[in-house]
């Protein structure tokens, strides 16, 4: 039977229990055990899906086309274990589904209340699918004290009862802070936050504090005094130099040993931990540099775009360099003036992410023209790849080239998709149906032209899955036009009706794809489509 670890925060939000549960699960892992995380959010919508980016950072999308939390791209990065639906869930999907069943008449006349029916069901998400696993990892959203987060803790206290001790651990992230105007660090915001923790009856084993200074022995042993803990399992987390190392230093404190000895495991194998030594040497010794400008519309916030970064990290980590991101917002280069020239010229490369909406589009439009005129590496994902077929068909002559996103055109060279295939058959939506989870989501195939650029990117492959994110679709009508233009449609959907890939021969480099290849790249396992990228980057780095 899998053993539960419940991964809660306290003091302040933002403390980094993602990455915390994403690390622990990978030093387990090392170890030789099966791990899976699971994200637990307070908040109402059902999903992320129709959340701004601004609210939220970025909607990570599975294979089985679950719009999910960030929180599961760390996991995945971390781990190489794909995540799923049942991996991530909201309470406005338990409140979702016990009103649906309550309007059946599932419940046979009962008053429905938040204990037993919602604590109920959130253990059921905390147990399903966990036959065949060493761990399971829990992270509450939000931090203790909130009253959304109230149910999901009382789930928790349920199962560590339910479960008994020899089957639970619970780990609390907290704060540390240093007060300059005093000189020292401050205990006692951990201690209020433990104190919190246990009036709901959940009593930590061990705990993680996070802090910018080093917490002396003395500090670590009154902690565990007055949060009723061992002092070994005060665990320092002090702020690292990339996430990368994170594994690596929480191991030293002893993190992974001081969960496996709350389990009672004293004899759990010695970690392998090779993949990340190799990882960080790649990242502390790059042999260059690489500049790459992504011209986006969310560049006020990186999480918007955070499994795009990581990506070009480990674009960079394939190539052992380091990458240099210019966040360049799209909006800057529809104004007057030599503001495109001026930023993008000291560019090695150029990518072009996923958005929403016309703001900014003219300015990727013109991004994607500075690439293709200055023979510049081009990277186009999602509505990136949509500019490059626009930008394609003004330069063949279709002036009003546009998008129905952006509204009513002549030229409707994308489009949005009313109908796709699918391993559950025809997906049909309706344009003024909802919003949320009716995008084409999770993974699909492409078939790539034999002997393509995109087909020597992926190893000869002749059929790849990816994963896609979006209501707008290149419409193929406009493909012999594209095409008489240089853009060359090198991948398509298995039926041959929905363009994937687009690509310029006569280019260095030159590739759109409709599809999200950040989404399945890891730093020990890079995406071939962003190693490609920084290795053309690099190429160009040499000729500027």
């Amino acid at each position: 039977m899998a053993r539960y670890i419940f991964i809660t925060g306290g003091v302040v939000s933002s403390l980094g229990k993602g990455l915390m549960a994403a690390s622990l699960a990978a030093l387990l892992q090392a170890r030789g055990y099966k791990v899976r995380i699971r994200k637990f959010d307070p908040y109402l919508n059902v999903d992320p899906g129709t959340m701004s980016p601004y609210q939220h950072g970025e909607v990570y999308v599975t294979d089985d086309g679950a719009e999910t939390d960030l929180d599961l791209g760390h996991y995945e990065r971390f781990t190489g274990v794909s995540a799923r639906q049942s991996d991530n869930v909201t309470s406005g999907r338990i409140y979702q589904q016990i009103i649906a069943r309550e309007r059946r008449g599932d419940y046979l006349g009962a008053t429905v209340q938040v204990i037993p029916h919602v604590t109920d069901a959130i253990k059921q998400f905390a147990l399903a699918d966990a036959d065949d696993l060493d761990f399971v990892l829990c992270e509450i959203g939000g931090t203790v004290g909130d009253i959304e987060s109230l149910p999901f803790m009382e789930a928790i206290r349920q199962l560590r009862n339910e479960l008994g001790p020899q089957q639970t651990v619970s780990v609390h992230v907290t704060l540390v802070p240093y007060i300059a105007a005093a000189g020292e660090l401050k205990t006692k915001p951990t201690q209020h936050s433990v104190r919190e923790l246990a009036a709901l009856g959940i009593q930590p084993d061990v705990l993680l504090c996070r802090a910018e200074h080093p917490i002396p022995e003395s500090d670590r042993r009154k902690i565990a005094q007055f949060c009723n803990v061992r002092a070994e399992a005060v665990i320092p987390a002090l702020d690292a130099p990339s996430i990368y190392s994170v594994p690596l230093q929480y191991h030293a404190e002893g993190l992974d040993r001081e969960v496996l000895r709350a389990f009672g495991i004293d004899d759990a194998p010695a970690p392998d931990l090779s993949r990340w030594h190799d990882v960080t040497d790649r990242y502390f010794n790059p042999e260059g540099e690489v500049t790459v400008g992504v011209v986006g519309k969310y560049v006020g916030l990186q999480d918007a775009y955070k499994s795009l970064n990581e990506a070009l990290v480990h674009g960079g980590l394939a190539n052992r360099v380091k990458v240099n991101i210019r966040w360049l917002d799209a909006e800057l280069f529809e104004r007057e003036g030599d503001e495109l020239a001026a930023q993008l010229e000291p560019m090695h490369a150029i990518l072009v992410p996923g958005g929403f909406g016309e703001r900014g589009s003219e300015g990727k439009i013109a991004s994607v023209r500075f690439a293709r005129e200055h023979g510049v590496p081009f990277l186009g994902i999602c509505l990136g790849m949509q500019m490059a077929c626009i930008e394609s068909a003004r330069s063949a002559g279709h002036a009003a080239a546009s998008s129905t996103e952006f509204g009513a055109t002549e030229e409707p060279v994308v489009g949005i998709i009313t109908e796709w295939m699918s391993e559950e058959g025809l997906q049909q939506r309706e344009e003024g149906g909802d919003l949320g989870g009716t995008m084409r989501l999770g993974a699909y195939d492409a078939v790539l032209s034999p002997n393509s650029h995109v087909a020597r990117i992926y190893g000869g492959a002749s059929t790849i899955s990816e994963r896609h994110r979006h209501r707008y679709e290149v419409n193929a009508a406009y493909r012999d036009a594209l095409e008489r233009d240089g853009l060359i449609f090198s991948g398509m959907s298995p039926d041959g009706l929905l363009p994937e890939i687009v690509e310029r021969p006569d280019h260095p480099w030159f590739v759109g794809v409709q599809f999200h290849p950040e989404l399945k790249s890891k730093p020990f396992d890079p995406h071939p489509l962003f190693a490609g990228f920084i290795a053309a980057g690099l190429r160009q780095s040499r000729l500027v």
